[in-house]
């Protein structure tokens, strides 16, 4: 059984439209510590394109996307 990840910090997006959760965990992952986890929540559909490919492309590691119907949970750490 994988272990479960514990994130330091959690941003709860839901409700929230395109592209605003991708915005507001650009803006809190700098705040974050090295290796340090956010779980970001979202149920915008788009959030996942654009939040794993953001992470990447500034340097964050996506450890998991878990999908719950229409919400999303990501896992980045820095």
């Amino acid at each position: 059984m994988k272990e479960a990840i514990v994130p330091n910090y959690s941003l709860d997006m839901r409700g929230e439209p395109c592209p605003y959760p991708a915005i507001a965990t650009l803006e809190a992952l700098p705040t974050l510590k090295k290796g340090e986890i956010l779980e970001v929540i979202s149920d915008c559909p788009q959030s996942i394109n654009n939040i794993p490919h953001d992470a990447k492309n500034y340097g964050y590691t996506v450890l998991e996307i878990i999908q719950d119907g229409p919400t999303i949970r990501y896992l980045i750490k820095k």
